[in-house]
């Protein structure tokens, strides 16, 4: 099966490599490609993990049409045939993995929302019993659910840089306090509307990463939204609270590097074929049990 870990358009003009996407400029407009590339604790993996980037894409593209009357989207197309004359040599590579979308302004703040206690932020409650400044009840255990979700910004570092929770007001001197509350109406109302329907579907949302931008004076949602790479997706009939959960993302792979004594730093371990195959049938299975269908 092929893996694509890296794009090579030599027609097109590569803006920026993230450590999943690679970004592509034609003329107003960006192109935004989903590679199988897999980040682990900020560290890009050697090894690319099979349809890994389409996964991302169908859900993503699922997600920006159910929450488009919540919040505008960058989303303008992904089907290859409607994209510029100039991409068509490369439809092979496109196809079902990419999508054409408006050239937004990036808002330099990563939009965290929790629902449950899980990775930094049980961490950290059980240094403080807060989050972000957050003060949360006594008593709760791993994986708890939240009374209500919170939203726990953070900031958007470079490749390689761990990101790092910070307060409101942090944030809101960052970005403004208007801008910071509509991002928090959006992040929690786009959160809630997604987890109902995948709680449906028989998976926890236990949190997830949004980012936004501006894009003609307004805010508008961008990059993915509540993918298997943002969010930890959880079995609803396995949920146990106090323990950490199972899950259709790639706390998998985070659990394995952290069972080998991975240091979190360049470079990384070759993965065995077992996990990435492991992997792989994670991520399809959450698009199967939420979309439906294959890919």
């Amino acid at each position: 099966m092929n893996i694509l870990k890296n794009t090579n358009f030599p027609k097109l003009k590569l803006v920026k490599q993230g450590k999943v996407r690679d970004i592509y400029e034609i003329e107003d407009k960006y192109l935004i490609v989903s590679t199988d590339r897999l980040s682990a604790f900020d560290v890009i993996m050697e090894d690319g993990i099979p349809q890994k980037g389409k996964v991302l894409n169908k859900i993503s593209e699922f997600w920006f049409k159910m929450t488009e009357d919540i919040v505008e989207n960058h989303l303008i197309t992904t089907n290859v045939e409607e994209y510029p004359q100039i991409t068509k040599e490369y439809k092979s590579e496109l196809e079902g993995r990419s999508m054409l979308v408006k050239k937004a302004e990036l808002i330099p703040l990563e939009c965290i929302v929790r629902g449950y206690l899980s990775g930094s932020g049980w961490n950290e409650y059980k240094q403080s019993g807060e989050i972000c400044g957050i003060k949360l009840p006594q008593g709760l255990v791993e994986s708890d659910k939240l009374p209500e979700p919170i939203f726990t910004p953070s900031t958007k570092a470079e490749i390689g840089v761990h990101d790092e929770n910070i307060s409101e007001e942090k944030a809101v001197e960052i970005v403004g306090r208007e801008t910071f509350d509509s991002l928090k109406h959006y992040t929690i109302s786009v959160y809630k509307k997604i987890y109902d329907y995948a709680y449906s579907k028989g998976i926890i949302i236990a949190d997830t990463k949004l980012e936004f931008g501006y894009f003609n004076g307004k805010i508008i949602l961008i990059d993915e939204v509540i993918t298997p790479d943002s969010s930890r997706f959880w079995p609803k009939d396995e949920y146990k609270p106090g323990k950490s959960q199972n899950s259709y993302d790639k706390q998998f792979v985070r659990d394995y590097l952290i069972s080998i004594g991975f240091n979190k730093r360049p470079p990384s371990p070759k993965l065995p074929a077992e996990i990435i195959q492991k992997t792989s049938e994670k991520y399809l299975e959450a698009v199967k049990i939420l979309i439906g269908g294959t890919l």
